[in-house]
């Protein structure tokens, strides 16, 4: 009877398979994949070495006694710095969990401008913290919560006895904050003449919003660039600054109680649009077209200068043709200017973009 079931079940196994492989031919019974796979506590392992490999770089430029990294590139270039998001950014990372914590530091410094280096330690250390909680048979979900729950204390603790408004801290203390965020960057030598610049700057696109609460908005500070001058050169401007300069050299470099005019379209010569074709019987009418082209163009800058323009700033090209009016009625003008520029310029005085 043993001999019989054991044979039974040996041959009800063969059965078994051979129906498993007539549905599917091509299956194997052995998993085969090119390469090696790893997965579980080592993989875990490999991610937490290699994050701490990272927070090992930055480590030992963290804080006032920090020191600088000296990176050189494949071409050669030298670059010496000790800000966390400029050292990583010229790493080259492979693994995952590593590359996670350079987009972390890259992000800091575009959202805050601060704290590059101390948000990768901070991470690495959490990471391994919980891979040593995950030895213990602790699952990751609970460990992911847990950490959530902190950060919802500590973030609630920071704003009850760790925060102040900022009328609250009085100029002195905005400006010591700007220095010490400066320190680690090229401009830390200077950080004493940037610093009144930046506080001046945000001071001035103070707002409040509907609800009554007072922001200040990084991104309505314009920063344009020059080279070949040096860091002393730089300069806070009270108004909106444009990197260009006026259509035409007859235009007036001044201009007092500017009533400004922004047009989102063309002020050249007038043209019919594609596919619009204009059939005539005598080629002497050909000359009448060009002049109509140009009466329209001059009714289109004529419009302008009766709402009383003496600004006009437009999106798109200005010819000579129209600069020729704008120039004998003492109006500046500038073409080709970036819609988000145009935008604003609204936006700071108060008025609209005419699309037509």
């Amino acid at each position: 009877k043993k001999f019989k079931n054991d044979t039974k079940n040996k041959f009800s196994t063969k059965v078994t398979q051979y129906t498993r492989k007539q549905k599917n031919p091509n299956m194997q019974t052995n998993l085969s994949i090119i390469g090696e796979r790893e997965q579980g506590q080592d993989v875990r392992s490999s991610n937490v070495t290699a994050v701490s490999a990272i927070a090992n770089i930055v480590k030992t430029s963290l804080g006032p006694q920090g020191l600088d990294k000296m990176l050189v590139d494949e071409i050669g270039d030298v670059t010496v710095t000790n800000d966390g998001a400029t050292i990583l950014g010229q790493l080259e990372v492979e693994p995952p969990a590593a590359k996670v914590l350079v987009e972390l530091s890259q992000l800091q410094d575009k959202e805050v401008g601060d704290g590059t280096t101390s948000v990768v330690i901070l991470a690495a250390e959490l990471l391994k913290r919980a891979n040593e909680l995950v030895k213990q048979k602790i699952h990751p979900t609970s460990i992911i919560a847990g950490y959530r729950r902190a950060m919802k204390e500590c973030v609630k603790y920071i704003k009850e006895n760790l925060t102040l408004k900022v009328d609250a801290l009085g100029r002195e203390s905005l400006l010591n904050v700007a220095k010490t965020s400066m320190s680690s960057k090229v401009i830390g030598p200077e950080s004493k003449y940037f610093s009144e610049m930046v506080v001046n700057a945000m001071q001035a696109v103070k707002m409040s919003n509907q609800q009554g609460q007072v922001k200040y908005p990084v991104k309505a500070v314009r920063i344009l660039q020059c080279h070949g001058m040096s860091l002393k050169d730089s300069m806070h401007i009270n108004g909106y600054a444009l990197q260009m300069g006026r259509a035409a050299q007859g235009c007036p470099l001044k201009v007092s109680n500017a009533k400004i005019a922004f047009v989102d379209f063309n002020l050249n010569k007038f043209r019919l649009k594609m596919g619009i074709s204009v059939l005539i019987n005598d080629p002497s009418q050909i000359s009448k077209i060009r002049d109509r082209e140009i009466e329209i163009t001059k009714e289109r800058c004529q419009k302008i200068l009766d709402a009383g323009a003496n600004v006009i700033v437009t999106t798109k090209g200005i010819d000579d043709l129209a600069l020729k009016y704008f120039v004998e009625n003492g109006v500046i003008a500038l073409r080709r200017v970036e819609k988000d520029d145009i935008r604003r310029l609204a936006k700071t005085t108060g008025g609209s973009v005419c699309t037509t």
